[in-house]
């Protein structure tokens, strides 16, 4: 195994030998230090307990502006352009600024709060499966379905009309799937590809504009007025803002989607436990999230040295949680290569833990409950009717075509 792989966006494209890859650092070298010609060298977190004895200390491991992995050129083309951080979103922050921006939107991502959109949400699954039972039995469960419902969720509570979703996905889809030749948007730089967020920011700035004149109940008017120890937050954190929440607020529960239904149509056995009994629909959720664990990594930097596995990490080193590796620990989960429906206990780690654990993880769990509530009651049989794809990234992926054949009660 070339531990080296793990930089590679395509490694994680080809679930087969990712899974062997990391099942195989797990086992001989599960801190490894990783040194590449490509990218600035780091540590590998592959294991459950590691992961969360880094996440536990975010006082010790910070997120920094460096929180996710690239290469020497993309950070040299970056520092060139002039045009410094293009982002500063949650995942990018540490305290005392990350609890300020956290609790602005907190209190919306809450249950109590979450409750008044439910209605809307199981309209919203509703309508989807009866699409799907008016598309003749085949159809690409990724791009006729899962990008979809999350999307319409998430742009309901963000306050973006229905006639601009299908921009939003396609930013969103620039933007997480710049190494995909598919998603990637098409442009011969990585300064025409930074247009993407430039895009974003003209719409968002548009939104914000409005929504100071206009203040209403959504999201966006709560990013649009907020302040942080009396004063009106800047504009790289406001739209940023914006965008962390228009694009892993949904392409994230998709992928969580489809990963599901793809590992269920693989297994009729488990397939059969929903379909008999969608009360489950709450644990099958979990397990989708397990078995896809669709944000790959975060990066964190050691502020000080720090002993683990009984190797020294030096102040200033860099780390890579992995957490699809630390969701398939054979030391956490009884068979963890299987996917199985009615998982319990299901200690993953798709959502962080601690200090960073993603605000969003409770609207996504429902969305993705009522979805499954309603497809599998009513559902008959599925199966696969094509190869399925991955999308190259190494931040945030999974499935980009998933052909299905389906039949409904």
């Amino acid at each position: 195994m070339i531990y080296n792989d793990i930089v590679k966006p395509s490694t994680f494209a080809n679930d087969a030998y990712f899974q062997a890859l990391t099942a195989d650092i797990r086992k001989n070298d599960p801190l490894a230090w990783i040194e590449t010609e490509s990218h600035k060298p780091f540590w590998v977190v592959s294991k459950h307990s590691d992961i969360l004895e880094i996440e536990r200390q975010h006082d010790k491991f910070l997120n920094t502006a460096q929180s996710v992995l690239q290469s020497k050129k993309v950070e040299k083309q970056i520092e060139e352009s002039g045009q410094g951080q293009l982002l500063r979103t949650l995942i990018h922050m540490d305290d005392p600024d990350h609890g300020k921006f956290r609790a602005l939107t907190k209190d919306w991502f809450m249950p109590l709060n979450l409750r008044k959109f439910e209605d809307r949400i199981k309209v919203l699954a509703k309508e989807t499966v009866d699409q799907m039972g008016e598309m003749g039995g085949e159809l690409d469960f990724v791009n006729d379905v899962a990008v979809w419902f999350p999307l319409r969720v998430i742009m309901m509570i963000l306050g973006v009309p229905p006639e601009d979703e299908p921009l939003m996905l396609k930013l969103t889809q620039e933007l997480f799937g710049a190494e995909d030749l598919d998603m990637q948007r098409k442009a011969l730089s990585e300064e025409d590809r930074m247009q993407t967020i430039m895009e974003f920011f003209a719409y968002f700035s548009a939104m914000t504009e409005d929504r100071r004149k206009n203040p209403g109940k959504d999201v966006g008017s709560v990013i649009a007025n907020a302040t942080v120890d009396g004063n009106r937050i800047g504009e790289l954190e406001a739209m940023s803002y914006y965008i962390i929440i228009a694009t892993a607020g949904h392409d994230t529960t998709s992928s969580a989607a489809s990963g599901g239904v793809q590992a269920l149509a693989s297994v009729p056995g488990e397939l059969k436990k929903i379909t008999g009994d969608p009360s489950i629909s709450n644990l099958t959720v979990e397990e989708s999230i397990r078995w896809v664990s669709p944000v790959k990594h975060f990066m964190r930097y050691a502020t000080e040295n720090y002993s683990l596995r009984n190797k020294e990490i030096k102040a200033g080193d860099a780390l890579m949680l992995l957490y699809p590796s630390g969701n398939r620990d054979e030391d956490v989960f009884q068979k963890p290569q299987n996917f199985i429906a009615d998982r319990k206990p299901n200690r993953h780690l798709a959502f962080g833990f601690g200090a960073h654990h993603c605000l969003g993880n409770i609207l996504a769990k429902l969305e993705l409950k009522f979805l499954y509530e309603e497809l599998f009651s009513r559902v008959k049989a599925i199966e696969l009717a094509g190869d399925a794809e991955i999308v190259n990234s190494n931040f945030v992926s999974g499935l980009k075509t998933l052909p299905i054949r389906i039949s409904f009660k």
